[in-house]
């Protein structure tokens, strides 16, 4: 059996459909705001939380990094700055 080939307005209200039927069959369901909730705290359930000695050793971490990343900028920033001065002899 031979396939039609459409052509014109045919072809583009056949796209139409598909498109709409594709929409449709994609759209969800709404959900209360109740179930919504429900869901987060399932989700929440399945987290795996980090024990307090764990948690501490990290934010020890995080501490660190940003002390030391204050240094570098900084010294950095003393560093344009003196050479701004220098390069237009200005007296800080």
């Amino acid at each position: 059996m031979a396939k039609t080939k459409l052509l014109g307005d045919d072809r583009k209200d056949k796209i139409d459909k598909q498109k709409k039927a594709a929409k449709q069959a994609n759209r969800k369901k709404r959900k209360s705001p109740a179930r919504f909730f429900k869901d987060i705290y399932s989700e929440l359930k399945k987290v795996t939380w980090p024990t307090t000695k764990d948690l501490i050793k990290y934010t020890g971490a995080v501490m660190a990094f940003i002390i030391v990343m204050t240094v570098i900028v900084g010294l950095f920033d003393w560093g344009i700055s003196a050479g701004v001065n220098a390069l237009f002899k200005l007296t800080p």
